[in-house]
């Protein structure tokens, strides 16, 4: 009952109301002459320096989700549920230098998204619709997981209803507050907000790997636990080590999701909204702090096993939900005043990410859907007035889809979202180095990855669901004599890539167009203070295109 966790609800709600009101403030911080521009209230006004961009992007990637699910994953399944150690750790030096590209060229031409990018480099609309829906698809789900995080911890607290609208209506008013403060304030919010968020998140997991393993018998104890529990398991796969059949899971999940993690657009719009090329390069030197950090937090999940934690009932009959051992650890082992204080970075944890996602899923529609499409002579304000109305609609939709739809549904979604956003990967981080692949190879690509990507999906079983249950694809559907899986991304996007490079060899040798460049090679080296192409100037109007695929 809620009147036991009465000390953890004042807690959070005060920490819950601080940074709401720290939303609200964010449009008077470093505020500009005008509001009603993609620039400023999508980005920020491009200006965040070392340490905001730091707290910012750290803040969109670590997330409440990451909080509750990576130790869920260890608790359930140990040594593969750290898969998301190495991933973040092998991502920084494979984008260090091509986020550095992006930013530069998007700082010349004025780019917001993405494909506004793909737009300009390969002369194509059709692309980059592609692209932006892509992007679109690939992140709602990440909004609702965020919300998954959240729903843990009002579980745990006992803030539960009858019906599925007293369930779920704390989550409805979070993020409604959360709606009112991005509608105003932008990205500034979240950037703001992002400090008190990650702040908190650190204060937590450093007296979390201090004073839990003291009390529960240290180290040692710990890890003689968890190896007990997965001897004990009927899947062969679970321990705390990794054995012959999950390695190449392992392997080729961790350096997927690490190609994927930039392509997403809120990880993007975190990028294009710094001040210039030494601030991205500070950051992807320091971001793998965060993953120091991630190691930690997966590691609760073998002390709520060492502590006895049994996961709170499912949304199903006679499941459990995984997603709650942290918020249940840190009910039994803290005081309710620390609890309360862990229960509000993990809730804090989700609104960052959650505005900035929804701010980014926005800018991709009005810039490549809305101005595209729809109205080509939108002036800035009212490119910023769609854009802060689709990002209310976004939230809506993230908001539907965790009262609708069961919640390990949700995080499966997010699983195939990594997927989709991969079959952008040759357009827009190999278009930052190479025109070489032609635009209608990128878009056969693009749709032969996506198809045999949400073929081998729907192949995979999960003891809950037949299809789509997960992105483990068997090695014996394809023929071999083995029982091991592989990540359908890594599979999806070589086969991308291969399709994308005979159609380009192909359509050259038919001497099919390849459209105009409209960025130059100095574009990809400007920095802070090197002048934007003029609005006017750019090879980007009607009149001077020819015919596009």
């Amino acid at each position: 009952m809620w009147r036991d966790h009465l000390t953890e609800i004042i807690v959070f709600s005060l920490l819950f109301l601080l940074v709401s009101a720290m939303g609200f403030v964010a449009a008077r911080w470093r505020a500009p002459k005008d509001m009603a521009h993609l620039d400023e209230w999508g980005l920020g006004g491009r200006s965040f320096g070392g340490w905001i961009t730091w707290f910012l992007v750290g803040g969109d990637l670590y997330t409440a989700y990451t909080f509750v699910a990576v130790p869920a994953l260890m608790f359930g399944a140990g040594a593969a549920g750290f898969f998301a150690v190495p991933y973040t750790i092998v991502i920084y030096p494979l984008v260090f230098l091509v986020l550095v590209r992006l930013w530069s060229v998007s700082h010349r031409h004025g780019f917001v998204t993405p494909a506004d990018f793909v737009r300009n480099r390969f002369d194509s609309p059709v692309l980059a619709l592609l692209i932006a829906i892509t992007g679109i698809v690939a992140t709602m789900p990440y909004i609702a997981l965020q919300l998954v995080g959240i729903e843990a911890v009002l579980k745990t607290m006992g803030v539960t209803g009858d019906n599925a609208l007293a369930r779920h209506l704390p989550i409805i008013i979070a993020f409604a507050i959360l709606a009112a403060y991005t509608y105003q304030s932008g990205l500034r919010a979240p950037a703001l907000i992002a400090f008190v968020k990650d702040t908190l998140i650190y204060i937590v997991i450093l007296v979390a790997i201090i004073y839990l393993p003291y009390k529960l018998g240290g180290w040692g104890d710990i890890f003689a636990a968890a190896d007990a529990k997965f001897d004990a398991s009927p899947n062969p796969n679970d321990g705390i080590l990794l054995n012959g059949n999950n390695q190449l899971q392992y392997v080729t999940l961790a350096f997927g999701s690490a190609l994927a993690l930039f392509l997403y657009p809120h990880s993007i719009t975190g990028v294009l909204a710094s001040r210039n090329r030494d601030v991205i390069k500070r950051n992807m030197s320091a971001l793998p702090a965060y993953s120091l950090l991630l190691g930690l937090i997966a590691l609760l999940g073998y002390m709520a096993i060492a502590a006895g934690v049994k996961p709170l009932p499912g949304a199903s009959a006679g499941s459990v939900d995984n997603n709650t051992i942290v918020p249940l650890l840190f009910d039994q082992q803290f005081p309710d005043w620390f609890a309360g204080v862990a229960y509000a970075a993990i809730g804090i944890g989700a609104l960052v990410p959650a505005a900035i996602m929804s701010i980014a899923a926005a800018n991709l529609f009005t810039r490549n859907i809305y101005k595209e499409y729809l109205k080509r002579d939108a002036s800035p304000a009212q490119e910023a007035n769609v854009s802060k109305i689709t990002s209310l609609v976004v939230k809506v939709g993230a908001v539907a889809c965790i009262v609708f739809l069961d919640p390990q549904f949700s995080i499966d979604l997010q699983l195939i979202g990594g997927v989709i956003i991969l079959q952008t990967l040759p357009a827009v981080a190999l278009g930052l180095y190479t025109r070489w692949f032609h635009r209608a190879g990128l878009i056969v690509g693009w749709a032969v990855g996506m198809g045999l990507g949400m073929w081998m999906l729907y192949q995979v079983a999960s003891p809950t669901r037949k299809h789509f249950g997960g992105s483990a694809f068997p090695l014996s559907e394809f023929g071999f004599d083995t029982t091991k899986t592989i990540y359908v991304g890594i599979v999806a996007v070589l086969v991308n890539l291969a399709v994308a490079a005979l159609v380009t060899l192909a359509v050259r040798a038919a001497k099919v167009a390849e459209g105009v460049d409209g960025t130059t090679p100095d574009d990809y080296f400007a920095d802070e203070g090197d002048p934007r192409v003029a609005p006017g100037t750019e090879r980007d109007a009607d009149s001077a295109r020819e015919p596009v695929a």
